[in-house]
């Protein structure tokens, strides 16, 4: 196996993938000719610097395409062929189709990776290359002479998202599919450097689990307490004169699918304000919900919004914003950015910090808490959970319904109910207490009703501003009951 630079923070499946892809250590039959990898992922996750990583340690070809007429393009890939290969090409290629056949026999005896990143770019210019690819991957095809390992790469999810799905050229042609995700919160937590578990939590809702903003964005300004905090806000994410700044606007900008921002940002901004269903979407908006069906959809296909559907509630569904920087932005900074822009980020954080916590900490730390609960498997809901989500319990009698924030399900087992891991409740600022049990227990006792196996399930409370004495009484010693604070949720 491919050693990993220790450079590169984590990363360590993405790199086995990589190196498994290159170097392949068992086979049980022999593929002949060049492979394809698809590498993909949101803007700012380090796939660049993973793959330049990788390029180094196998002496492959790394090629960055620019925003650049086919031309342009070709005559730059032609000087990072010429340079990698040391043989100059004699004849210029006239298009695409030259280039990757060349390319291809260029590297019949080399195993190595052959990386095009920002593949995007290049396929704006010239919308025939993944066509391209794949006559020459396929029979009779330059490819075949070859034992190259080609990697495509690129930042537009739909794009990527494109290349191997429905009808697609490429479709069945990828030996690698491989997604760069933003590093999970725990992750997140020790490449910030970042101890205090409070301190973690109002970092991630904000930058994440993005590696760019930790050192290019932000400089490697760290807030050093939770004391430092309300500071850092102001010197960084609300500073204008940091690239931190406008990024969450550059995220929206940069995917070539939407050509409505107004739209898209009225769309982002109900969400973040806590409208998350498609009729609360669109009556924040102010268009009829199959108005908001093209845009949710654009916005899903980007990696930006995910569609979160309701455990308990078949065809109900809440949106959720992905990237918390978007949500910080629509949010916080949005609605006061003139004040910010000309530098009065204090002002305005000390106007806006409750509706941070509410609408910004609060959503996010039930997300974080939904990861935990991925996680925790037998250690604390005695069963792996097959399915982690939300969902609503209408309660009749009570003329009410019971939002449970963190459900855990197992897997359905034919003929049989469906056995529920956990009920949670998660609260951010207020300490939970023994009502918050009872909601739980009301919940648990409905669906019971409805036909759910709730024998063994966990009543989970969430508390990021921990437990009242009742409370913790009431858990100890009792298996069906279990307390996750801030420093169970980072341990």
């Amino acid at each position: 196996m491919i050693q990993k630079p220790e450079r590169v923070f984590d990363r360590v499946r993405e790199w086995q993938g990589l190196a498994g892809f290159v170097t392949p250590r068992r086979r049980t039959v022999v593929i002949p000719g060049a492979t394809l990898g698809v590498v993909s992922g949101r803007r700012r996750q380090g796939k660049s610097f993973l793959l330049q990583a990788l390029a180094e340690a196998t002496d492959g070809m790394y090629f960055a395409a620019t925003e650049a007429t086919e031309a342009e393009s070709l005559r730059l890939f032609t000087e990072a062929l010429t340079r990698f290969t040391r043989q100059v090409v004699e004849i210029p290629f006239r298009d695409w189709n030259d280039a990757i056949s060349y390319m291809f026999r260029a590297f019949s005896g080399r195993a190595v990776p052959l990386i095009l990143d920002e593949f995007p770019f290049l396929c704006r210019a010239s919308p025939a290359l993944p066509s391209i690819i794949q006559r020459e991957l396929g029979p009779g095809g330059s490819g075949g002479e070859s034992v190259a390992r080609l990697i495509l790469c690129g930042s537009a999810m739909s794009v990527m998202g494109g290349l191997l799905s429905g009808q697609a050229p490429l479709r069945g042609r990828a030996g690698l599919e491989l997604m760069i995700h933003p590093f999970r919160y725990r992750d997140a937590a020790e490449f910030w450097g970042v101890t205090d578990p409070r301190l973690a939590v109002l970092v991630h809702a904000i930058v994440g689990g993005t590696p760019a903003y930790r050192y290019e964005f932000t400089q490697g300004d760290v807030p050093e307490s939770l004391d430092d905090f309300d500071s850092w806000v102001v010197r960084t994410v609300l500073n204008p004169q940091m690239p931190l700044f406008r990024e969450a606007r550059y995220l929206l900008a940069e995917e070539s699918d939407i050509r409505d921002p107004a739209l898209y940002h009225s769309v982002l901004a109900a969400i973040a304000s806590g409208n998350a269903t498609n009729g609360g979407i669109a009556n924040y908006v102010g268009r009829r919900s199959d108005q908001i069906t093209h845009p949710l959809t654009v916005l899903e296909d980007c990696a930006l919004v995910r569609r979160e559907p309701d455990l308990f509630r078949s065809g109900r569904a809440r949106y959720r914003i992905v990237e918390p920087l978007i949500t910080f932005y629509e949010a916080i900074m949005r609605r006061r950015w003139p004040e910010l822009e000309i530098h009065r980020a204090e002002t305005v954080w000390r106007a806006v910090r409750q509706t941070f916590q509410a609408q910004v900490v609060g959503p996010h730390f039930e997300a974080l808490c939904r990861d935990f609960a991925l996680d925790a498997g037998e250690s604390v809901f005695g069963g792996q959970p097959a399915e982690i989500g939300a969902g609503v319990v209408p309660d009749p009698a009570n003329r009410s319904q019971i939002e449970v924030d963190v459900v855990a399900l197992a897997a359905q087992e034919p003929g049989r109910p469906r056995r529920i891991l956990s009920l949670g409740e998660v609260k951010w600022g207020e300490v939970m207490g023994r009502h918050h049990l009872g909601r739980l227990a009301r919940a648990r006792e409905l669906l019971e009703k409805k036909g759910y196996d709730t024998r063994d399930a966990v009543l989970t409370c969430y508390g990021g501003s921990g437990f009242s004495a009742e409370l913790t009484a009431a858990a100890d010693g009792d298996s069906r009951v279990a307390l996750v604070g801030l420093d169970r949720l980072y341990g």
